[in-house]
């Protein structure tokens, strides 16, 4: 693999789960240091050189700016971290649409706005900020209007800051997804087709895309990364 991310540091979200640990892998074996904020004590296998933050909640304005503020400099944040439910309008009180709405919204919110603050005083032109949203805000699914809601918001602050950031060279993009081939979605659909599902491996690689110094000209995009799923 080109060891493209030499020398740069890089905040990865949700770096415990399934599609968090392989971003994390292949940003590290590309040469990134890797930083991430774990809301417990960080998962059993750890990848060799890559720093956990135990006890991070992502969901405290004050959590982040410390997280942010202790790096020595920064060259991307991407954020993996966030929550799902299934559960339709019916179904669905203010404290499921709050839960949805904080650990969707309000974490990459609050991420992208601590990045952007980091990216600035490491005093180099240019970062990275890539979100995670979901193949559901451009094909609706049943069943998960708070989901889509709280995704959908994480679609609108990737375009605005896109071009709020643009004059600093600083992209903004995110990957959308559909179903991951992760341990929990197999058990959660035993009778699923496995082979239609997209590999953490696979977006991984599209993430590295979108983080490396050479791709300057693509910001504001929502890339499909949902295969045949």
């Amino acid at each position: 693999m080109q060891r493209d991310l030499e020398g740069l540091t890089i905040v990865v979200t949700g770096g415990a789960g399934a599609l968090g640990g392989a971003v994390v892998q292949e940003l590290a074996d590309a040469g990134a240091t890797i930083v991430v904020p774990a809301i417990d004590d960080g998962p059993a296998d750890r990848v060799a050189g890559v720093r956990y933050v135990p006890r991070v909640d992502l969901s405290q304005e004050a959590a982040v700016n410390a997280l942010y503020a202790d790096l020595p400099a920064l060259w991307a944040s991407v954020h993996v971290a966030g929550g799902f439910t299934w559960a339709k309008i019916e179904d669905t009180d203010l404290a499921k649409l709050q839960g949805q709405w904080t650990l969707n919204a309000v974490t990459a919110f609050l991420c992208s706005r601590a990045a952007v603050a980091k990216i600035r005083a490491t005093g180099k032109q240019g970062g990275r900020i890539v979100n995670t949203v979901a193949r559901t805000v451009a094909h609706p699914t049943a069943g998960i209007s708070a989901y889509a809601m709280s995704k959908g918001a994480v679609v609108a602050l990737t375009t605005q800051l896109a071009e709020e950031l643009r004059e600093e060279g600083i992209t903004v993009n995110a990957v959308a997804p559909g179903l991951i081939d992760t341990p929990t979605n197999r058990r959660d659909m035993p009778d699923a087709d496995f082979s239609r599902w997209t590999k953490p491996a696979e977006i991984a690689r599209v993430i590295h895309a979108l983080v490396s110094p050479g791709l300057g000209v693509t910001s504001g995009a929502i890339v499909p990364v949902y295969g045949r799923s």
